[in-house]
């Protein structure tokens, strides 16, 4: 006799909105899903499909053969963690703990456990894309206002009367900020866009600023050159509130709208219109996105960015950037430990030598300031710092600084996600021991020593919150058991680290034995329970306080919003903004552009994938096939290329096949390649790797270390010379093959 059908309450993470599902239960088994309130993603629909797909890794599995060779022999959880930490124990006693590092993907772990776990290991080496997402605008505004005034607080939108979204294309990717978006348009809030695509927010766009990649900063320099000409500012908040805003007028005078125009490819009077319209129609809010992220001079942009919103005053304000000040249960942060790292370990993590900001040096300068006002850190990324991606790479491949032996990689793909990814193939195949944890076999688990299966979503109970600087949370809960004896055995990343914890002597700092004793602990301070959470649908704070800082002052060195940056004049950077040409580019390099005529950009969010997720869905797959690549049709047609040609387009890196779809919304000089591609249909034993060489863009970037941000050590994905070629052998219908 069949069981009742059950409804739970689960947390969505196919995309970052994180929506509450209702999932129909019967017997251990999925019965069907009900529509969230996010309608406009259809990625929920393929649950079903995707959770029991004949991929999903059901069991650990230890390396049989050769790294790459595909032959795996079934393990229990047992002997994984045994073996697993048994071998991290040994790495650390001959190479010492910093010889250990971690890597994570996009919100699907918890990444203060690993934090914590590390920290209690010894090593400073956790890193993750943090660099090339929002990581670095958490620190470059925490920098500046004290805190950061986290994007994803969507409920602003109902006050804001300008947005100005700064590559950011929130449609594919943030669906409930586009939603927030639209609705403030319905009612007459204004929409200025700054993207070198044209698409649907730049379309719906009262001002769209087509500008030259990674020239962000000389156009937002040159829109407060404008306001502060045309005295737009708020003068009673620059003069009370605002540290060095007459340094700032002086470095801004070097970017009128006519030399940024050079620079940029925008039109000088199209500047100066947006400049009046966010300066005088308050408040406004500046939303910034991978576009910014993914650049070699992102400090230049992102300061820029926070300085223009705060001269105008819309620091802490509703509708503009809202401090939403610490959180009232116990954060990420304090999860982590950080105290528990050995003093003398902190200048080993990878990349602080050089990239002070992001690094330890500038994170502590910062969250000293931080504490000090607030009582409580910020939790600007959801983790303490980040050890810097390519560094360690370079660690684990050639040795230097010191050689990295171990790494887990939890939720990530970094052989199609990482820049660069020839050094990536070369660093896993030298490591002493890799493990991964994952949902499905991956170009990356091809060459781990160990892949054990992470439980997804529909699997595990789930806390979130937008880090500290957003004191709101949900909660989803385990709809589907994640073991099933004889079918599959799966873990979260909490039994994960507290198991490995446990076996290293971490035991008294693993005291809860469950993800929900744990959610318990967080949730303490509040008065209620997880399962109260789950019930209650979220909470949030009844009422957000504006203007806070007229009785704290700035969580910064001075106290005040710091258009002069006292911290990276510290750590011997530029205390302003200033802009930098990237360092491949036709202005830069014109060697290299002679050969290599147009500009590459990629990284751009793109429906109905996630990243580098869910290839392997055939229901998402018919939807889209292929890669595309956007090409201007006079560019495309000049080249031969009809639309849907395979087309192979080579930087000095390299070069990969893509499809050709004709775009007039880019300029004829730049063309836009999707990113995290790779054929899960393909063999997964090298020298195939699941298709890895085959479409992934990041054969073609770049991530030198002198090369990256000065500060923050953001690798380059927007700014790439290359050309594009007719591939010969295929056909347009054809699937690419090695």
């Amino acid at each position: 006799m069949l069981e009742a059908t059950e409804v739970k309450k689960a947390m969505c993470f196919f995309c970052k909105p994180r929506c509450i599902v209702n999932v129909h239960v019967r017997d251990g088994h999925l019965v069907k899903l009900d529509p969230p309130a996010m309608k406009m993603c259809t990625r929920w629909k393929t649950a079903g499909e995707w959770f029991y797909h004949p991929d999903r890794l059901k069991f650990p599995m230890k390396r049989a053969g050769e790294k790459g060779e595909g032959k795996w022999e079934q393990i229990s959880w047992d002997q994984a963690l045994d073996e697993i930490a048994a071998k991290l124990q040994q790495i650390k006693d001959n190479n010492g703990a910093e010889a250990v590092g971690v890597t994570g993907g996009t919100s699907r772990t918890y990444e203060e456990l690993n934090s914590r776990f590390l920290n209690l290991f010894g090593s400073p080496n956790q890193t993750n894309q943090g660099y090339i997402c929002h990581g670095n605008s958490a620190v470059v505004a925490t920098m500046t206002y004290g805190w950061w005034p986290y994007w994803m607080s969507t409920e602003k939108l109902d006050k804001t009367k300008c947005v100005m979204l700064i590559g950011r294309e929130p449609k594919p990717s943030h669906q409930t900020v586009w939603q927030g978006i639209v609705k403030a348009k319905q009612r007459g809030a204004k929409l200025i866009v700054v993207d070198p695509r044209r698409e649907s927010a730049a379309s719906a766009a009262n001002i769209w600023l087509q500008l030259r990649p990674g020239t962000d900063a000389a156009l937002l320099l040159s829109m407060m050159q404008v306001i502060i000409e045309e005295e737009l500012y708020d003068k009673e908040f620059v003069q009370n509130w605002c540290h060095g805003f007459d340094e700032l007028a002086e470095r801004v005078r070097e970017y009128p709208p006519e030399k940024a125009e050079e620079i940029t490819w925008v039109p000088s009077d199209q500047i100066r219109a947006a400049a009046r319209m966010f300066a005088t129609n308050l408040p406004s809010c500046a939303i910034e996105g991978m576009g910014v992220a993914h650049q070699p001079n992102t400090l230049q942009a992102l300061h820029a960015k926070h300085l223009l919103s705060a001269i105008v005053g819309n620091v802490d304000v509703e509708g503009g950037e809202e401090l939403l000040g610490p959180a009232p249960f116990i954060t990420e942060h304090e999860i982590e430990m950080p105290e528990a790292l050995p003093v003398e370990q902190r200048p080993k993590m990878l990349g602080a030598d050089r990239y002070k900001l992001y690094t330890w040096p500038g994170y502590e300068m910062i969250q000293t300031n931080v504490e000090r006002v607030w009582g409580k850190r910020c939790d600007m990324y959801g983790y303490t710092c980040l050890a810097s991606s390519p560094a360690l790479y370079r660690a684990i491949a050639y040795g230097t600084p010191y050689p990295v032996k171990g790494l887990i990689t939890l939720s990530s793909n970094p052989m199609i996600t990482v820049g660069n990814v020839k050094l990536v193939y070369e660093a896993l195949k030298k490591l002493d021991l890799y493990v991964v944890v994952d949902y499905f076999p991956t170009p990356s688990a091809a060459l781990a020593d160990y892949v054990l299966p992470a439980a997804s979503w529909l699997e595990r109970d789930f806390l979130f919150n937008y880090h500290n600087t957003t004191p709101v949370m949900k909660a989803g809960e385990a709809a589907l058991p994640a073991v099933m004896p004889g079918e599959y055995d799966r873990r979260t990343d909490f039994d994960f680290w507290r198991g490995l914890g446990i076996r290293l002597g971490q035991e008294e700092h693993w005291a809860w034995e469950t993800a929900e004793e744990y959610y318990d602990y967080r949730l303490e301070p509040l008065g209620f329970t997880f399962r109260d959470l789950v019930e209650m649908g979220g909470w949030a704070p009844e009422e957000y306080k504006s203007r806070k800082y007229l009785e704290t002052g700035f969580g910064t060195p001075t106290g005040k919003v710091e258009l002069y940056s006292t911290v990276l004049e510290e750590l011997g950077y530029d205390p302003l903004p200033r802009y930098i040409e990237p360092p491949e580019s036709p202005i830069s390099t014109p060697e290299i552009a002679e050969e290599y005529p147009l500009i590459l950009i990629t990284g751009g969010r793109f429906l109905p994938f996630f990243h580098s997720e869910l290839r392997q869905i055939d229901t998402l797959r018919k939807r889209h096939p292929y890669p595309i690549t956007q090409i201007h049709p006079d560019t495309a047609k000049n080249l031969g290329i009809e639309e849907g040609d395979w087309v192979w387009i080579e930087s000095p890196r390299g070069r990969v096949m893509q499809k050709c779809k004709y775009f007039e919304g880019i300029d004829p000089r730049v063309v836009h390649a999707q990113h995290g591609w790779w054929y899960p249909e393909l063999p997964g034993e090298e020298p195939w790797l699941h298709g890895a060489w085959i479409s992934n863009i990041n054969v073609l970037t770049y991530d030198d270390l002198d090369l990256c941000d000065a500060a923050l050590g953001c690798w380059p994905l927007k700014t790439l010379q290359c050309k594009v070629y007719k591939v010969k052998t295929y056909g347009p219908s054809s699937p690419p093959v090695l």
